[in-house]
């Protein structure tokens, strides 16, 4: 009973944190889309404990490093999907790669109905958590695939593909940018400001492909580090 007191002040506490870490970002959701949120952590937390989705392990690490941290993306995520100018078959479609143990995908499904998510991981038991959240907190806009991405074949395309300590730059656009929809943008999350990776894409000679809209830097509640956006777009 000592632990279950203890479980459900922590519980409200990690509630407060999310509800304050939303008004920050500016992100206005109704009860149900909280409530959503708040379950996937409670499932992120779970399925940590038994398969290791994640490094980061304490439950309060988790509101921030993962959960608000992808949450400031959501509003250039889904602005970006909802505004892109590309055929029919790939409007407001994203693409989250190397999704891990879904981010930012589940968020962005969870806070924008009206956009549809593939999450792509090449770690089985990792797009398997990922396939249970969407059937428990009853996502008809997400979905999960394993394999890699450099692999995957969809003749519709998206409007943005995004990925969160995925790989480099380079790496990024050469493995999913073959998946891409004409208009539409390939979005990094990044940490420091990523000019190194710039750098190397140039000297890979991909800037003659591609071309960096903006770098616009994302403030997370309650985490003090950088964070930035890289939107990418063909030539």
């Amino acid at each position: 009973m000592r632990n279950q007191r203890y479980a459900a002040v922590d519980d409200a506490d990690q509630r407060r944190r999310l509800e304050a870490g939303l008004s920050a970002i500016g992100l206005v959701l109704p009860a149900p889309q909280i409530d959503q949120l708040f379950a996937y952590l409670a499932l992120l937390r779970k399925w940590n404990g038994v398969y290791n989705l994640t490094a980061i392990r304490h439950p309060d690490e988790m509101v921030t490093h993962h959960m608000l941290d992808s949450l400031a993306a959501v509003p250039a995520l889904a602005e970006a999907a909802r505004a892109a100018v590309v055929e029919e078959g790939a409007r407001r479609r994203v693409l989250d790669v190397g999704s891990g143990g879904g981010m930012p995908g589940l968020p962005l499904a969870i806070a924008c109905p009206d956009v549809s998510v593939l999450m792509v991981d090449i770690v089985q038991k990792k797009t398997a958590f990922l396939t249970q959240c969407r059937a428990q907190l009853g996502l008809s806009n997400a979905a999960a695939h394993w394999g890699p991405v450099e692999k995957l074949e969809d003749n519709k395309g998206y409007a943005v593909i995004t990925s969160r300590a995925f790989a480099e730059l380079s790496d990024f656009v050469s493995l999913a940018g073959h998946l891409l929809a004409p208009g539409g943008k390939l979005i990094a999350m990044k940490g420091v400001y990523p000019q190194p990776e710039i750098d190397r894409m140039e000297a890979a000679g991909l800037m003659a492909q591609w071309q960096v809209e903006a770098i616009p830097r994302l403030t997370v509640p309650e985490l003090d580090a950088e964070r930035h956006l890289v939107v990418l777009s063909r030539r």
